[in-house]
């Protein structure tokens, strides 16, 4: 990507919460990806008139603009399946924060139109572009698991705006499924206690070896963010990851992906793998958030 660019995409970034506003400073920054694109401003449900110089756009304007080619989806959940209809629609290319969607007939959907419109679709999964990952990674590959388990803690979460659990915490499947293959739900339960802003979600997976993993989110006031993980193999067990080193630029890393795509340097091979583990991850959260709601 050290070649000058002969054209910048025109990108607007939807959203200026934490994702959004690290995506506007990374755009604004001298990166190889950055040299790609032109950040043209931003859209807000919020007044802001401007942030550092960025001016904020109506949707309407961002949407029927010749200037603007690409779309940033960084607002909550709930709005992204909305945002990426009518980005595509618009014939915009469309990065969005995981999770694409809430359901996975909307995210099957929105691929199709984005097929259909030759536009790149890209669902940002910064946990797998973590040192910890990385790590991880390479302690896993080659063996044999006997069982897992992954435990998430983290404060309260509005669903309404993030999603069931299955849905807001599918980073922690997607590391699940990206270490050990595609997986198959056995069962799930979800204690919740609205009162008192607690919910744990737990959910036993199989791998196709049939062995079993375990993945827990716990929620609520008090509870640090943190995780802790357990893999038992044939050959000895992983219990946590040590300390590897800060997570550097792990959204820049993310938008160079995007940027190798939207230049064509991706293989239709690769292409197709990520979208079967992104399509399987939604598949299994959506599969869940049912078993949790029969009970």
């Amino acid at each position: 990507m050290n070649t000058e660019p002969e054209r910048k995409f025109g990108v607007v970034v939807v959203g200026v919460g934490r994702a959004g506003s690290v995506r506007m400073r990374d755009l604004r920054n001298p990166h190889p990806s950055s040299a790609f694109l032109n950040l043209i401003g931003f859209v807000s449900r919020r007044e802001l008139g401007s942030i550092d110089g960025v001016q904020q756009i109506s949707l309407e304007d961002a949407l029927s603009s010749q200037e603007v080619e690409v779309a940033y989806i960084c607002s909550e959940s709930s709005s992204h399946e909305d945002y990426i209809r009518q980005f595509l629609n618009a014939g915009k290319h469309v990065l969005v924060e995981y999770p694409m969607t809430l359901s996975l007939v909307a995210a099957q959907e929105l691929w199709e139109l984005a097929e259909q419109k030759g536009k790149v679709l890209h669902e940002e999964h910064v946990e797998l572009l973590m040192e910890e990952f990385a790590f991880l990674k390479k302690e896993v590959v080659g063996k044999d698991l006997l069982k897992g388990s992954l435990l998430f803690t983290a404060g309260p979460l509005e669903e309404e705006r993030f999603g069931f659990p299955a849905f807001s915490g599918i980073s922690r499947l997607t590391w699940l499924v990206s270490l050990f293959g595609e997986l198959s739900l056995v069962s799930a339960t979800l204690e919740e206690r609205k009162e008192d802003q607690y919910m744990k979600m737990t959910v036993c997976l199989e791998t196709e070896k049939k062995s079993p993993l375990t993945w827990i989110e716990e929620k609520g006031p008090g509870l640090k963010r943190n995780r802790y993980l357990s893999f038992h193999f044939k050959s000895g067990s992983l219990e946590n990851v040590p300390n590897v080193g800060i997570n550097k630029n792990i959204f820049l890393k993310d938008q160079n992906i995007f940027v190798q795509k939207l230049l064509g340097q991706f293989s239709e091979k690769e292409l197709a793998a990520e979208k079967k583990r992104i399509l399987h991850c939604l598949g299994l959260a959506e599969e869940i958030r049912k078993y949790c709601s029969r009970k």
